[in-house]
């Protein structure tokens, strides 16, 4: 799935999107983020702000404008923190008052094999972690925060990050980063991990939603085709992977080359790093073996 030609709304712009729903668009566009943050208002007394977004003062005052007479900013909701979602929390808490709600800090749900790799020295592929990034109050999964006017319910979707949530509103769900229109979600040990992230995948798909409100790009319309999508695009990768070591172990770095053969110079460790997240997820699944050890340098042999 491509990312859709005509998103490309201006930045610092409230645009209502449905009765209580509005997007402000930062002014951070990148190969990582698309067009931009996309920043949402919920509520129309009590206004809940989900991923205020990077540390920009003129975005602040476009969150802060956009507030009618009447309103206060309430919640600050956090999905994960990422540099592109995150920093800009504490500012605003600090001009609002609002409260920071997260499901925790940057490490905050990582997964025991991720944890495990990171106490290694395996470090993150570059991505943008808010290292300083601390939450008010943590969050738990299934919990439900109101508003005057509005509900909703935290859902935890690691895999792009080990803190990562939705939140839904209804048959409503706000991804973030974990379901976006314009490409698929970066996992990037051992800060992502993609056992993780299938589970959580399968779960969203479990329930019947309306419309999803990604993190970037536009809003998807058929929230079960995107993630149906999603899984197999991802599986079509692990079948790529587990042709190519039928010809003999191999590392991350040199699955990358073959299977990525016509992928830029500059996009390659990236793309490493996703080779390797499917190769953990393979170990952890007994369909490879690593050696000597789980490793981003390993020799990943094939298991019948």
């Amino acid at each position: 799935m491509q990312a859709p030609d005509d998103f490309n709304p201006p930045t610092g712009r409230s645009i209502a999107l449905a009765p209580g729903i509005r997007r402000i668009l930062a002014p951070n566009p990148s190969p990582m983020t698309y067009r931009g943050t996309n920043t949402y208002l919920i509520g129309e007394r009590d206004v809940a702000v989900i991923d205020p977004g990077p540390l920009d003062e003129t975005h602040q005052m476009a969150i802060l404008e956009a507030l009618q007479p009447g309103q206060r900013i309430s919640h600050i909701l956090v999905t994960h923190s990422h540099l592109d979602h995150s920093p800009l929390a504490a500012p605003l808490s600090q001009k609002t008052g609002a409260r920071v709600l997260a499901f925790g800090g940057p490490d905050a749900g990582r997964s025991p094999v991720m944890a495990r790799l990171a106490r290694q020295g395996l470090a993150g592929g570059g991505e943008g972690i808010d290292t300083s990034f601390r939450p008010d109050t943590e969050l738990e999964d299934g919990e439900i925060l109101e508003g005057d006017g509005w509900a909703l319910e935290v859902i935890h979707t690691p895999g792009h990050l080990g803190n990562h949530i939705a939140l839904a509103w209804g048959d409503v769900c706000f991804t973030a980063d974990h379901v976006m229109g314009w490409a698929s979600s970066l996992v990037s040990p051992p800060d992502g991990d993609l056992t993780d992230f299938m589970t959580a995948c399968k779960r969203l798909r479990a329930r019947n939603w309306s419309v999803f409100h990604p993190g970037h790009g536009a809003p998807i319309d058929a929230p079960a085709e995107r993630l149906d999508w999603l899984i197999q695009h991802r599986m079509s990768r692990e079948a790529q992977i587990l042709a190519a070591l039928k010809d003999g172990p191999a590392t991350a770095g040199e699955l990358t080359h073959k299977i990525y053969f016509d992928t830029p110079k500059a996009l390659l460790p990236a793309a490493e790093r996703n080779v390797f997240a499917h190769l953990v997820d393979l170990a952890g699944r007994s369909r490879v073996r690593p050696e000597p050890e789980l490793a981003v340098t390993a020799k990943f042999h094939l298991l019948e």
